[in-house]
């Protein structure tokens, strides 16, 4: 019946209207991508440059999008003219390809002169024919469909455009693309605890009428502490930060590194400013004002102290900072400091990295440290792989690198390798039409990457190699210690673990792995002992760390007892282990190896939740649990209180007395005997005091003033029920 009545109704409406009606639901057509190009690549940076050549040698429609009217970014603008480069197991230079290409058309120098490097940058770009450049351009908008990046929005200097590609490559040096597409990050140090923590940026230092050669006797005669002289470059005075006092607040000078460029002008590398934003405006705009006003002071202590630079005078200033450090975008593998200190090779390698982990300062009272100078490692391609957006590969310092791994693999060379893959890559996803993190996670493809990349010239082989320390007893601390700054072999991977530590040095070690860990873990933890306080007030020759000082640090700072016998305290509350303890059998010095596992142990306790009681410690609302003993330890005055019974404490005698009219009870700090009623009885924890706040055994409570005592593990509360009362106390591990 409904079907003939449909049947009427649809010979009526052709009728009416003299057109066919569908009785089918209509659905609306998304109209398919129009892609303009295959790849856009995002920055100018010799990275852009890398990526752009290699998906256009690879037969991508590529376009390559600068804000800048050049390419070379940070090199050519940021006058950063002295590369770091790295070489491999066999002294050959790790990162050939593209890197090699251009750096045989700059002459093969470590010191380059700038407008050759930005003329070579450009004409690598402009000869391939699949390639448009957009100068003077930037990023208004992306577009996105869900979580993949599939357009942009420029704004050129002909006005607005909008163009579709199928992949997308950021090159810039922070990530800004990536970022902006909703790539998450962290920001300097974040990744080991320490917030707001970033390498200094620096301001390239250009200095006319200087006499080089002057300088170059200078430096092997030791004025200032003297330096090595290469051609056209010099590195060291390694005296001038001792000598020389900033004028500008929050900067520093350190050794010099020095260039000559082939129209004479000096280029120095030297000038340390700390606080700068790297990812903000209108901060490196006052850090190039600082970096300005500091030149010039400079360049007055050159004047008189440094012979060659009698008559210089200031040639002019970069227009952009050398920014070392802002965001590391967090990729499906994450390359770590492990991975460079052990040389490791990796099953999706798409380059090497060879150049020495070289930190900077991240404010004016702390140094740079040389992390590591390992043989070679392997840059994996799951590091260029961001994490929740697709479509989208990140190639430059910003890739998937802890910061400190970032030390060695965000120099040019390997970030060239790195994106010179990321241009394959992206032709390849497309052939196979694959995603990036679906390639990421195929071996025979990333087999196919690897291939293309050899034909296209790249270092790229297997290797295993061996590293310091591997097999030693003590290696698996170093391991674990690594990720947090805590350890610097040097450019000999040198940790002098035979060697004795001082106390200051011990101290500071102690307080940087709770700092790292838990930064209000450590507020907590040094109301008991603050360990870098007391570092500061040692003498720096203070005597070595002993095995039964280094208890007794542990004990305070931890919140025990260290009256007497305080390894064996230690031991009793787990700070040491089994290990040290069979090594360790009488007081004496200890080796740097011997503190690096018992400070390895603490952090694996930090792992396991101990010491929560840290953020609570002194706070009568709230108990612990002692893990040594599993005794769970209330605040005396406040359970005893809310229970309707009175408290008394005798500070002098520590006697602490509590009374319900029906019940009283005497107990003594740090003794297990107590008196009920007049009768003595034996509590299986002493009761203890910190920070004003005396505690006594949950036990103690239910048996003096006959409570019901709960324990309920979901919530880290204890329930203590007396006739119509009902007090829940928060407990932590200890």
């Amino acid at each position: 019946m409904i079907r003939k009545m449909l049947q009427i109704l649809l010979i009526a409406a052709i009728m009416m209207t003299g057109q066919p009606v569908s009785l089918e639901a209509k659905t609306e057509s998304v109209k398919p991508i129009t892609y303009d190009f295959d790849v856009i690549v995002i920055g100018g940076e010799p990275e852009g440059v890398a990526a752009s050549v290699s998906a256009a040698r690879n037969g991508a429609k590529t376009l390559l999008v600068e804000h800048r009217d050049g390419l070379g970014g940070l090199l050519t603008y940021g006058y950063l003219n002295q590369l770091d480069l790295g070489y491999d197991k066999d002294k050959r230079l790790a990162n050939q390809g593209i890197f090699a290409e251009w750096f045989k058309m700059i002459g093969r120098q470590g010191n380059f002169d700038i407008e050759l490097g930005k003329r070579k940058f450009h004409e690598l770009v402009t000869k391939e024919k699949n390639i448009t450049l957009l100068l003077n351009t930037t990023v208004k908008e992306i577009k996105k469909e869900k979580n993949k990046v599939v357009g942009v929005v420029l704004s050129t200097p002909k006005g607005e455009r909008t163009y579709y590609a199928k992949r997308f490559i950021d090159t810039t040096a922070e990530a800004d693309f990536a970022a902006k597409a909703g790539v998450p990050y962290f920001l300097g140090q974040e990744d080991m605890g320490l917030k707001d923590r970033q390498m200094a940026v620096t301001l390239v230092i250009l200095l006319k009428n200087v006499d080089w050669e002057a300088m170059k006797k200078s430096a092997r005669s030791g004025v200032l502490g003297g330096a090595k002289v290469g051609r056209g470059i010099a590195w060291g005075f390694a005296e001038v930060p001792n000598v020389y006092k900033p004028s500008e607040e929050n900067t520093r000078v350190r050794g010099l590194n020095l260039g000559i460029q082939s129209n004479g002008i000096v280029t120095i590398n030297a000038l340390q400013i700390f606080g700068v934003d790297g990812t903000d405006p209108a901060s490196i705009e006052e850090g190039i004002e600082r970096g300005k006003r500091e030149t010039q002071s400079f360049l007055t202590f050159l004047q008189k102290e440094l012979p060659g630079f009698e008559k210089a005078e200031i040639a002019g200033y970069p227009t952009e900072l050398y920014i070392r450090e802002t965001r590391h975008i967090k990729a499906e593998y994450q390359l770590s400091i492990v991975d460079v200190w052990e040389n490791k090779d990796q099953w999706d390698s798409i380059g090497l990295g060879a150049y020495p982990v070289d930190v900077q300062a991240t404010d004016p009272s702390g140094f740079g440290v040389v992390v590591t100078a390992p043989i070679q490692y392997a840059i994996p391609f799951r590091s260029l792989v961001p994490l929740q957006v697709e479509n989208l590969l990140v190639a430059s310092k910003a890739s998937g690198y802890t910061s400190l791994a970032a030390g060695s693999a965000r120099t040019v060379p390997i970030g060239m390798t790195a994106a010179e893959a990321a241009g394959a890559a992206a032709v390849l996803s497309i052939e196979k039409n694959r995603s990036f993190r679906a390639l990421s996670k195929d071996r025979e493809a990333i087999k196919e990457l690897q291939s293309i990349l050899k034909a296209q010239g790249a270092h790229l082989y297997s290797f295993s190699l061996s590293y310091p320390y591997k097999g030693e007893w003590f290696y698996p601390a170093v391991r674990s210690l690594l990720p947090y700054g805590l350890l610097a072999g040097g450019y000999n991977n040198n940790l002098q673990v035979k060697q004795a530590m001082h106390q200051r040095e011990f101290l500071r070690l102690l307080s940087g792995l709770v700092i790292r860990k838990d930064a209000e873990k450590y507020k907590g933890l040094s109301r008991n002992m603050n360990p870098w306080t007391e570092s500061v007030q040692l003498d720096t020759r203070a005597t070595n760390i002993t095995r039964d000082q280094a208890a007794e640090y542990y004990l305070r700072f931890f919140g025990y007892p260290a009256d007497s016998n305080v390894w064996q305290e230690a031991q009793k509350h787990q700070l040491v282990d089994t290990t040290i303890v069979k090594r360790v059998p009488t007081n004496r010095d200890l080796t740097r190896a011997e503190i690096f596992h018992m400070t390895a142990h603490l952090l694996k306790l930090l792992n396991e939740g101990r010491f929560e009681h840290a953020y609570d410690l002194g706070n009568p609302k709230v108990g612990y649990i002692d893990v040594y003993n599993g005794r769970t330890m209330v605040p005396t005055r406040f359970v005893s209180e809310q229970l309707g019974a009175q408290v008394e404490w005798d500070k002098d005698s520590n006697i602490i007395e509590v009374d319900n009219k029906k019940n009283k009870m005497l107990l003594k700090v740090h003794s297990k005997k107590a008196v009920i009623n007049g009768q003595q009885i034996e509590l299986d924890a002493a009761p203890t005091i910190a920070q004003g706040v005396s505690y006594i055994p949950i036990r103690a409570v239910a048996d003096a003033l006959e409570a019901k005592v709960v324990y309920i593990k979901e919530k880290k509360v204890v329930q203590i029920t007396l006739e119509d009362k009902l007090v829940e106390i928060p407990v932590r591990k200890k």
